[in-house]
């Protein structure tokens, strides 16, 4: 039987928490996505500072991009000003919060008319939330923008075994009635999925991911994001003495994203923002994690990188 990891343990493993300034963002940046209709775009995305997520999921280690505590009113809609000083002139953007946009202790209540009203120029606005926190709040603030809202949500894994594990605190069923709660409100729902999360083989992490990501469509995402399970959060390094975690393979992200691609059932994205550490292969490394940045901005499967050690990195 497979162990259970609370609020307290995963607590117990944390390290040290960086100090983040409430009236700053943690950082902007600019990347590139698709749209459904196969134009790619710029998109600017804001990491901001507030409260930690309530939710100790054990695989996070986003609270090393959050504060301890609430931040004060009028915090948030400073750092958006800062972070929009910094962006060029952009069409689409993401509020990511390292945690939930409608929990009032992250982004204060009284702060989202301002929030809003910074936010007119755009054709598209992407913030992130657990599924339980996803009410008529959603509704509110969809109201007060020019442009569409979507909502990014963790699924992480339909594995029935591994999903009550991760100490989420939510069922499949939480995330199918919040998908369709937002889609039939007309906010888009994109879903994150985990890539051989804790306590699944390499096998078990491609076919699972696999069946995320046709479950996340099924309930009516219309991006769904792979992203391989990292350590650095203290508890994953933990379950990786145990034998319980062990990182993914790059070849298992491609597999996923090419599967996922081929299903044209929605836009597909394998998240390379630390996939670099998958790549061990000085030959084929680069090329193979250019050939991934290419397939997010096509959606389409491009041709193999050829190598010696694909015996290394086959699942």
């Amino acid at each position: 039987m497979l162990p259970v990891f609370d609020d307290s343990w995963v607590l117990a493993q944390r390290g040290d928490r960086p100090v983040r300034d409430p009236w700053r963002p943690s950082g902007c940046l600019v990347e590139q996505e698709p749209l459904p209709d196969g134009r790619i775009v710029d998109v600017g995305v804001i990491f901001l500072a507030n409260r930690e997520c309530p939710f100790r999921c054990l695989m996070c280690d986003l609270w090393k991009y959050a504060t301890p505590e609430r931040v004060p009113n009028g915090a948030i809609p400073r750092q958006i000003e800062t972070a929009l000083a910094e962006l060029p002139p952009l069409r689409h953007l993401k509020l990511y919060n390292a945690g939930n946009f409608f929990d009032a202790q992250a982004i204060p209540a009284a702060d989202l008319p301002r929030v809003a009203d910074l936010l007119q120029d755009f054709d598209r606005v992407i913030v992130e939330c657990h599924p339980k926190l996803i009410d008529r709040r959603c509704l509110q603030f969809r109201d007060r923008l020019r442009g569409r809202l979507e909502i990014a949500m963790g699924l992480e894994t339909t594995h029935p075994d591994v999903l009550p594990r991760l100490n989420k605190r939510m069922t499949l069923d939480d995330f199918a009635h919040a998908a369709r709660f937002l889609t039939s409100n007309g906010i888009g729902v994109r879903a994150f999925i985990l890539l051989r999360p804790p306590f699944l083989t390499e096998r078990e992490g491609v076919d699972w991911a696999r069946r995320s990501i046709a479950f996340a469509f099924q309930v009516g995402v219309g991006l769904a994001v792979v992203i391989p399970t990292r350590g650095g959060n203290g508890a994953m390094e933990r379950l990786a003495e145990r034998g319980l975690f062990h990182p993914p393979s790059l070849r298992s992200l491609e597999d996923v994203l090419a599967w996922g691609i081929e299903q044209c059932r929605g836009i597909v994205l394998g998240d390379l923002w630390d996939a670099a550490s998958l790549a061990h292969c000085s030959l084929c490394g680069e090329k193979r994690l250019a050939r991934l940045a290419r397939m997010n901005l096509e959606q389409a499967v491009l041709p193999l990188v050829p190598c010696r050690c694909e015996a290394d990195h086959a699942p």
